[in-house]
């Protein structure tokens, strides 16, 4: 499947600052069977540098600096993607350091009581992608999707006792689910394409990898309680959503930021 997705962050500040430097990774990755074929960044103004490299992960970022004094700047990211039909990542022997990554808890995927509870779930015979689906499944019933419930800060266990929130919050409780059941996984950030949303204003997606001993890596979505298709664009993995934000950085000054952000998705 074809598709382009413009994601537009913009940073308004209420007296100008003098100097800010910002990452993002919202480049659509090019592996497991997707191929990003065209990307470039758009600023407003004009004439930001921007400087590209590949993280730890493997991940795409870009690196912006505005050294000048400004009130706001548009960054605008255009891509277009050709998706796979389900993951293709049949590497099943991840370096040690990357085992580790993906088994231990992180801040956002703790290891506290209630989710040990919902490990058990994943406790039982069959393959890592069987528990797994057992444990995502679990989730789908546990948690309520609703916008505004939880904020980027939220941990999984927080999210669980409130029993909403959103994609993010499921990809979380997941996670450290299937961590403490010893099946690796990492997190996902990226898009979903919604036919019935074409072009509208939507939010970006997250969701799950789990590493199965035969398939080799397999992509879970609890909020949607399904595998990974060709509506799916992959932008970036990481132990949680801490290794993965599509902006972070500082600036200098002593006024009030103001994020805003649009992304809209298209078939082609």
């Amino acid at each position: 499947m074809q598709i382009r997705v413009e994601h537009t962050t913009s940073f308004t500040y209420a007296e100008p600052i003098s100097e800010a430097y910002t990452e993002l990774r919202v480049r659509p990755l090019s592996a497991g069977g997707q191929h990003c074929t065209t990307f470039r960044l758009v600023t407003d103004p004009p004439g930001v540098r921007v400087r590209n490299y590949l993280d730890r992960l493997g991940n795409h970022v870009q690196h912006l600096e505005v050294l000048e004094d400004h009130d706001r700047i548009s960054i605008t990211a255009l891509s277009e993607v050709s998706t796979a039909p389900v993951l293709s990542d049949s590497a099943r022997d991840p370096s040690p350091l990357q085992r580790y990554d993906y088994l231990a808890a992180t801040e956002y995927a703790p290891f506290s009581e209630p989710l040990l509870e919902l490990s058990a779930y994943a406790d039982g015979q069959g393959t890592e992608t069987e528990r797994a689906v057992q444990v995502m499944q679990r989730v789908r019933g546990l948690l309520v999707y609703e916008t505004g419930a939880t904020n980027v800060m939220t941990r999984a266990d927080s999210a669980l006792a409130l029993g909403r929130g959103v994609c993010q919050d499921f990809a979380h409780v997941m996670l450290a689910a299937c961590r403490r059941a010893g099946i690796a996984s990492r997190y996902v950030s990226g898009y979903l394409y919604d036919p019935q949303k074409e072009n509208e204003v939507v939010e970006t997606h997250a969701w799950v990898d789990v590493l199965d001993s035969e398939r080799g890596w397999v992509s879970l979505d609890p909020t949607h309680d399904r595998e990974q298709n060709e509506e799916y664009v992959r932008v970036a993995v990481g132990r949680d959503y801490g290794d993965v934000p599509p902006t972070r950085g500082v600036w200098k000054g002593t006024t009030q930021e103001t994020l805003g952000v649009a992304v809209r998705i298209a078939a082609l």
